[in-house]
């Protein structure tokens, strides 16, 4: 019985670790597409918060902070305390500062509500809601 041989590749992942792996002919496709999700995840773990993830996590708030009244809904709440878990770094305490900026800015949201909704939720958020937010002071 005859063995295929296999050749061992070394492919960076990231610049803290080394992926070793061994590839034949007919799976190598697979593998490099394998290699390639390894290296996309890695890459978008170490990024800032994206807008559209600010823009998910408080789009339950929206109708709240235009014209309602009393406690913010309950997937308001769910949202905002997810936005406060996920902006942890400067980095994406800015980002999410300069989202909600440019994004309330299209939005005539009622700024009582803004500033209580952190309070009302029970929650601390990182950064203001507000169109004239000074992202530079976040972090």
């Amino acid at each position: 019985m005859v063995k295929k041989r296999t050749r061992s590749k070394f492919i960076p992942a990231s610049s803290s670790f080394i992926i070793l792996f061994s590839a034949t002919t007919k799976s190598s496709g697979a593998l490099a597409t394998l290699v390639l999700l390894i290296l996309l995840l890695a890459t978008t773990s170490e990024a800032a918060i994206s807008c559209s993830d600010v823009i998910k996590d408080l789009r339950p708030c929206v109708s709240y902070l235009v014209s309602g009244s009393g406690q913010p809904p309950a997937a308001c709440c769910s949202g905002a305390k997810a936005l406060a878990s996920a902006a942890t770094t400067s980095e994406d305490k800015k980002a999410a500062c300069n989202c909600i900026k440019s994004t309330s800015k299209s939005i005539n949201i009622n700024s009582q509500l803004a500033q209580a909704l952190p309070g009302n939720c029970g929650i601390t958020l990182p950064v203001a809601i507000s169109p004239n937010a000074d992202c530079s002071k976040v972090g």
